[in-house]
């Protein structure tokens, strides 16, 4: 068994293509803004109403730094939210949900416009957690999951999908889950109401084998998969310090090798959800340091979460250069 299991990840490693993802919007956003992004309600996605161009040339960043697919600024973006904080209708809260879309999709093509040819470079909306809109730190707690039913959960994710679907996204980012039932929320969402639309779910990680909530990463990650896998092109984690994602990972593959996997750490900077701040991190490697050993994981999509930035992209994209090149 042990054999099979080996030689599934070797097939994996040598068969399958590395897309890079994107990096930290908020932390490159804050390269062109000295307006505090950290610790509002809406964090940068507030910028979608007050500074469009500055996403876009956010969004710009990662396409030239080899991204081949961005995310959308709606990773704290909420109907609610716009609503409570921007005091905007409920209409106009959806059409700026849609307008992010556009404003990724306008990145690309002046970036094509620049380079002289197609980049093929797909645009995911991002769909944070619910925890992200109660903005007291408990999308990396799931503390809030047992207080919410996956009926409600459903409920509340339902306008921001369907405004980024019918903007036009490529597919869905489903990102910092802290707990299972609102991961088998989403996917049950996706299941009834869109089911010709693609997406990944990623998870927030408590540690070296837990996701927020204390649930067991690989159990929850495959159950994920075995309900989801129609529609989901990966599974994963995000904003996790990156000296965990290969212990993470490597009970995933001994659960189910076949999953298409996705990271995309942190810097691996700590957020302090009651100070509304970062913790210097203590650890001397950089998030970049690691990914040749991601590689050899047979993770197919890799990039950066919080704290990190297009110049970390680029890091990226040549470790991946020069891994495809050692295994042909």
């Amino acid at each position: 068994m042990r054999r099979i299991r080996q030689w599934r990840v070797i097939c994996k490693v040598m068969s399958s293509s590395v897309t890079l993802t994107d990096a930290g919007l908020s932390t490159q956003l804050s390269i062109y803004t000295s307006k505090k992004i950290d610790g509002h309600p809406l964090w940068a996605s507030r910028f979608l109403l007050t500074d469009k161009d500055i996403c876009i040339s956010v969004h710009r960043d990662f396409v030239r730094a080899g991204s081949k697919i961005i995310r959308t600024n709606t990773y704290q973006a909420s109907v609610p939210g716009f609503m409570k904080h921007m005091n905007v209708s409920q209409q106009d809260a959806i059409k700026v949900i849609k307008e992010s879309v556009s404003l990724a999709k306008q990145a690309i093509a002046e970036e094509e416009d620049i380079c002289g040819k197609k980049l093929n470079v797909q645009v995911a909306g991002s769909v944070g957690p619910y925890g992200a809109y109660l903005h007291n730190g408990s999308e990396y707690t799931g503390s809030y999951c047992k207080e919410v039913t996956k009926e409600e959960l459903i409920e509340w994710h339902r306008p921001r999908i369907t405004a980024l679907v019918d903007g036009g996204v490529d597919l869905l980012a489903v990102e910092t889950i802290p707990c299972s039932i609102e991961a088998l929320a989403v996917i049950q969402l996706l299941t009834k109401e869109f089911p010709n639309v693609k997406a990944w779910i990623s998870f927030s990680i408590k540690n070296e084998s837990q996701i927020s909530n204390g649930e067991e990463f690989a159990e929850v990650a495959n159950t994920i998969w075995e309900v989801g896998s129609k529609q989901l092109i990966a599974v994963g984690a995000n904003c996790v310090n990156p000296i965990y994602v290969t212990p993470l990972f490597t009970a995933l593959i001994k659960k189910n090798a076949t999953i298409p996997f996705i990271a995309y750490p942190n810097s691996g900077e700590i957020y302090d959800g009651v100070e509304k701040k970062w913790i210097e991190k203590d650890n001397t490697r950089k998030m970049t340091d690691f990914v040749e050993e991601w590689l050899n994981l047979g993770i197919s999509y890799i990039g950066g979460c919080c704290r990190t930035t297009s110049n970390d992209l680029q890091e990226i994209a040549k470790k991946i250069k020069n891994w495809e090149n050692k295994i042909v």
